[in-house]
């Protein structure tokens, strides 16, 4: 099979490894837990960077609301600034360095989203520094609460 034949085929392969539903809600009380307390939400993310994204779902019945918003998350930085006094030619007087870097560690963010019923949603989550993934907590304006997992 020749590589130009290939192509079509890994198309879909690399979309579906791109896209789709990388954040999922878990209700744990309220009326759709009560309801179906099994139930996994799905969230897909678009339009995303390392720190902030686009998100929709549809809360489950008896409304089927679509909702969208976004997640954003924190990432510290620090400044650090360094004088020098140079007795060579070059950088006669000394030299001063001006470096922002991202700190290690844990980052917090928030997930807000509406739907089109009315009902709001908003959270917090915490997670690592340089990887996708995190835990957190949502609640809804309908007295529901969710694990928000990804």
């Amino acid at each position: 099979m020749k590589l130009p034949s290939l192509i079509p085929c890994l198309i879909p392969l690399a979309l579906a490894a791109c896209g789709g539903d990388d954040m999922r809600l878990y209700p744990l009380a309220g009326p759709i837990a009560a309801e179906n307390p099994a139930l996994v939400i799905p969230v897909t993310l678009s339009s995303d960077t390392e720190t902030s994204g686009k998100i929709s779902f549809r809360l489950p019945k008896p409304a089927q609301s679509k909702c969208t918003g976004t997640w954003t998350s924190v990432a510290p930085r620090v400044t650090t600034h360094e004088r020098g006094f140079s007795l060579g030619l070059k950088n006669i007087g000394g030299k001063y360095t001006n470096a922002t870097s991202d700190v290690g560690g844990v980052n917090s963010g928030e997930f807000y989203a509406v739907c089109k019923d009315g009902t709001r949603l908003e959270g917090s989550f915490i997670m690592g520094s340089g990887t996708q993934s995190g835990t957190g907590t949502v609640s809804d304006t309908r007295g529901n609460s969710y694990k928000l997992l990804f």
